[in-house]
This record gives C-alpha cells, structure tokens and sequence, in this order.
C-alpha cells in the first residue's frame, strides 16, 4: 500500500511542479501545429494506462508484488522525478509542453543535458517504468510502451526544430550527448 502511495506522490508532486513553473515561462517564437501536437496522444494513452493499473490492479501480472519489486519500481520512480525537477529547472523559461522555440531560446547543454538530450523525457520514462514495476501488470507495461512511443515521436520533432534554429551548435552536441539514455541510446 504505501509503494502506491508514493508513486501518486511522485506523479501529484510533478503536476504540481509542472504547473506552477509553467507560468514562468518564455512567449513562443515558433509554435507546433495541430497535427504534429498529435504526438501527445500516445503519451497521454500511457498515463491513462498507468492510472488504470492503480485503479483498477487486475489483469496479467508480469512482475509480482514484492517488497523488492514494490520498492525497486519506488526508487525508480523517485529517482525520475527528481530528474524531471532537475532538468525542468535547468531549461528555466525556455521550457514548453509542446515541441516549440521560445523567443531568445537558447540550446542548453548544462545540468542533466549534459549527460542526455532529451532528460524530460527520459525522467518520464523512468517514472512510468517505476510505476509499471510497482502496479506489476501488463495493462501498466502497455501504459510505458505508449510512453516510450509518444516520447520518440516527440523527441523526433525536437530534434528536427533545434536542428533548424540551431544549425552549427546542435550537431556537435548531437554527436556528444547521447538522446535518452546516457553513453547508450
């Protein structure tokens, strides 16, 4: 009951997070279209997914509920969000909810980007993994396949926008920084 517990707190503490920075936050300079907005779909059936899993914790159980596994999916899921945090704060007010260029944007190569390009989404994923790790059902495990989708589809866009306003710089830290995980992918 309590690894429930502290993955909700994990995820409300993220919402809560996310919208209070969210006000501080550059005007676009280049904003996303619908159809490529679209991308978020899968993301979005991720979480339903995962909420769905907690809610209702029946169907095929992958990984068994034990104080390893229960604990284990915890600390991942504590060590995505303090991630999230980390690299929300290092993007400061050129941070989007979608894929867009701020006015004055800036590539940030400092913090968790040194280490990753895209640690937004590699903290969600690591936050799903340990949610799907703690609910230990295949309904959860869809949930973070939808994730990783949704993310590579996102990541995808980002790149292709950074490359375009960021020309000579983006490259070089392409081909030095690894996309999601670091020194591997």
């Amino acid at each position: 009951m309590l690894p429930g517990l502290l993955i909700l707190a994990c995820w409300v503490l993220l919402i809560l997070y996310w919208n209070i920075r969210a006000r501080s936050i550059k005007p676009a300079a280049e904003r996303q279209n619908w159809p490529a907005r679209l991308a978020r779909l899968p993301v979005w059936l991720g979480y339903i997914l995962l909420v769905m899993a907690f809610a209702y914790p029946a169907g095929v159980v992958v990984i068994p509920r034990t104080v390893i596994s229960q604990w284990l999916g915890v600390a991942i899921c504590v060590l995505g969000l303090c991630l999230a945090v980390w690299s929300r704060k290092s993007l400061g007010d050129d941070w989007s909810r979608d894929v867009e260029l701020k006015q004055g944007h800036k590539l940030v190569e400092r913090g968790p980007y040194r280490l990753v390009r895209h640690p937004i989404y590699t903290s969600h994923l690591l936050m799903g993994l340990g949610t799907a790790i703690v609910a230990g059902s295949l309904v959860a495990f869809a949930g973070l396949l939808f994730f990783l989708v949704g993310f590579c589809i996102k990541l995808r866009q980002e790149e292709d926008l950074l490359i375009r306003h960021f020309p000579e710089e983006y490259p070089a830290y392409k081909a030095r920084v690894k996309a999601l995980v670091p020194f591997l992918f």
